[in-house]
């Protein structure tokens, strides 16, 4: 199986990219599944329900987010219109909308999605992330009601991704980390067949910091105080995400690359989709 998923979108350049560039992507690399991060999507707060229509409508099969879900307010009503929302599985009992799901692939395989976010320089009074996951893993095993498994993990600390990352090794296909918008150069395939990456990068105006307008930040660190509010960059988007190639018969991974498209930062398609 053939899998997509892209880095957070910034914005409305790098949501407007990712639409523009998602269709062809499906059509010409033959993907099978595609997950893309909303979670900045507006202006870089948060995601409304028509942008995570569009991006639905662009070929995104399942849209995740992180400690950013509810920065519009709308998202606390159509996320419960909507199975391929995702918000952080470890929100407490009782939040509306969901943290996982099962979806079907085009090749017909049967692919969980889970959405989880670290606790690490983040939000302390979630749910363990840890028992989180082990609890979505007990409810559908992979091969048994997965034929895939996939987490976003949305975090701070690199060190809780990697921790993670070896916490479900062998029980689940793919985990990717968000949250940081700066793609790491560490794509493996764990020891136990799960395929990891750090950070996946976001989509959206690399001349800038972290997706936002630069001047504000830069006023912050120089002068210590508020000069204006963070705005998202209006530049050129570069789109950046990871590819995965899972094998039907076992559901672990056989290869992980990093695609990136755009002005910015060199361009890369995983060899083994060319």
């Amino acid at each position: 199986m053939r899998l997509l998923f892209l880095g957070d979108m910034v914005g409305k350049t790098g949501r407007t990219a990712v639409w523009e560039r998602l269709p062809g992507l499906v059509s010409d690399l033959k993907l099978d599944f595609v997950i893309v991060n909303g979670e900045n999507a507006a202006g870089g707060f948060g995601i409304t329900e028509d942008i995570f229509l569009e991006t639905i409508n662009a070929g995104a099969d399942v849209v995740t987010t992180g400690n950013h879900v509810w920065d519009q307010k709308e998202a606390v009503v159509f996320c419960e219109r909507h199975d391929q929302f995702l918000r952080p599985a470890n929100y407490p009992a009782g939040t509306p909308g969901r943290g996982s799901g099962l979806y079907y692939a085009r090749n017909g395989a049967r692919v969980l999605v889970a959405n989880i976010m670290g606790r690490v320089f983040m939000h302390p009074e979630l749910d363990d992330p840890f028992k989180s996951a082990e609890a979505i893993l007990d409810a559908c095993p992979l091969k048994e009601q997965a034929d895939a498994i996939v987490f976003d993990f949305h975090a701070e600390a690199t060190s809780e991704k990697q921790c993670f990352g070896h916490f479900v090794d062998g029980r689940a296909s793919f985990v990717i980390g968000t949250h940081t918008h700066v793609p790491t150069a560490d794509a493996q395939i764990l020891n136990g067949g799960t395929a990891y990456m750090s950070d996946a990068g976001m989509c959206g105006d690399y001349d800038s910091s972290l997706g936002m307008d630069k001047e504000e930040p830069l006023n912050r660190f120089i002068s210590k105080m508020p000069k204006g509010r963070f705005e998202a960059a209006s530049g050129p988007a570069t789109i950046c995400g990871v590819g995965v190639e899972i094998s039907d018969a076992t559901g672990l991974a056989e290869k992980i690359a990093p695609l990136r498209l755009g002005p910015r930062l060199a361009e890369t398609i995983p060899d083994f989709w060319r």
